[in-house]
C-alpha cells in the first residue's frame, strides 16, 4: 500500500500543475474585450476598441477616437482593424511585438515592438507607410471638431525609436507626417493643399513644416523636448486667394499684411 505522504505529493503536483494549466489557458484564451478595456483605460477613453471579438493575441475590433470618456464627439475609422499580439524574448528580457492592419488605411501591417523598463521602456516602430482619414481627427474634440478637416494624413516612419527616460520620451530616426489635399470647414476653398511635417530625433527633437501645393502657404520650425513643445509658424495666401482665405488667417494667429504668424510654447 502506498505511504499517505505519496498521495499528498501526487495531489500536489496534479492540483499544481491543474492551476499552471488554467492560468496557461486563461492567458492563450483572454478575450479581445481585456484589450479593448486596457487602451481604453490607458487613452482614458481617447482611443476605443468597439465591438472587439477574438482574443487578446489575434482580433479585431472598430477603432474609434474621441475627446474622452465622457465626449460626445466621436469618430470612428471605416472597416475594422486588426491585431496580432505577441510575447518575445531577446538579450535585453521579455517584451512584446505588435502587428495591426486597417482595412482602409495600411497595405502591409503596422509593426512595432515594446521592451518594458521601470521607466517605460523602449518601442521601435518598424519602417513603413499609412494614410488614413483626417475626419478621424475630429473626434479628438477641440480644435479638430471646428476645423472639420477633410483629406488624408500619410505616415512615413524610418528608424523610428521612442525610449523613456527621467526627461520624458525621446525620438530616435524620423517620422514624416504629410496632410493631403486638407480641406477645413472654416474655408470655401477645397482643398487648401499639402503639407509635411518632418520630425527628426535626436537629444532634441526638431520639426519642420513645409508647403507641398496649396493656396494657403504654411512653414514653421520648432523643437520638442522633455515634455514640451516649442513651435513657430506662418501661414500666407497668394494674392488671388488672399479675400478668400481673410477669416482663416485671422484665426490662425496675428496678421500681418497678408501673413499670419502662430507660436506653441
Amino acid at each position: 500500500m502506498a505511504h499517505p505522504h505519496t498521495f499528498q505529493r501526487a495531489w500536489g503536483w496534479a492540483a499544481a500543475g491543474g492551476l499552471l494549466g488554467a492560468v496557461v489557458a486563461a492567458a492563450v484564451l483572454a478575450p479581445a474585450i481585456w484589450l479593448a478595456q486596457a487602451v481604453n483605460a490607458a487613452s482614458q477613453g481617447r482611443l476605443q476598441l468597439r465591438q472587439p471579438s477574438g482574443s487578446v493575441w489575434d482580433g479585431t475590433a472598430q477603432l474609434v477616437l474621441t475627446a474622452g470618456a465622457r465626449a460626445s464627439d466621436a469618430q470612428a475609422l471605416p472597416g475594422t482593424v486588426r491585431w496580432q499580439l505577441r510575447p518575445q524574448w531577446n538579450h535585453q528580457g521579455p517584451g512584446l511585438s505588435l502587428q495591426v492592419s486597417a482595412d482602409c488605411c495600411t497595405s502591409t501591417p503596422l509593426a512595432l515592438q515594446w521592451q518594458p523598463s521601470p521607466d517605460g521602456g523602449h518601442i521601435r516602430l518598424a519602417d513603413g507607410q499609412s494614410r488614413w482619414p483626417a475626419e478621424l481627427l475630429t473626434g479628438l474634440g477641440a480644435p479638430w471638431n471646428t476645423l472639420q478637416a477633410q483629406g488624408w494624413i500619410q505616415i512615413n516612419s524610418q528608424q523610428t525609436q521612442l525610449h523613456s527616460g527621467p526627461q520624458g520620451w525621446q525620438l530616435a530616426g524620423q517620422l514624416r507626417l504629410q496632410a493631403l489635399d486638407v480641406s477645413v470647414r472654416l474655408s470655401t476653398l477645397r482643398p487648401l493643399g499639402s503639407y509635411q511635417l518632418d520630425l527628426q530625433g535626436g537629444a532634441r527633437t526638431t520639426l519642420s513644416l513645409t508647403t507641398l501645393n496649396g493656396r494657403l502657404q504654411l512653414s514653421g520650425q520648432g523643437h520638442w523636448q522633455g515634455q514640451g513643445l516649442v513651435f513657430s509658424g506662418e501661414a500666407s495666401a497668394a494674392p488671388e486667394h488672399e479675400a478668400a482665405l481673410n477669416n482663416l488667417l485671422n484665426l490662425m494667429g496675428q496678421r500681418q499684411g497678408s501673413r499670419s504668424s502662430f507660436k506653441i510654447g
